[in-house]
């Protein structure tokens, strides 16, 4: 899946949240989305944790 697709599908489960769910479980998807980009990143191992904590 391209950066395109995976934008569409965020972009689609947010607006859902928005309209079914009110602002709150706008919130709560949007965070749990970037927590779960966060963590697909460390594993995948783009994102060195190890790098940002000896800072």
């Amino acid at each position: 899946m391209n950066a395109a697709t995976t934008g569409l599908a965020a972009g689609m489960a947010l607006g859902f949240a928005g309209y079914f769910g009110g602002f709150w479980a706008f919130l709560l998807v949007l965070v749990l989305g970037a927590v779960g980009l966060l963590a697909g990143l460390a594993v995948q191992g783009d994102l060195d944790l190890r790098a940002r904590r000896q800072r």
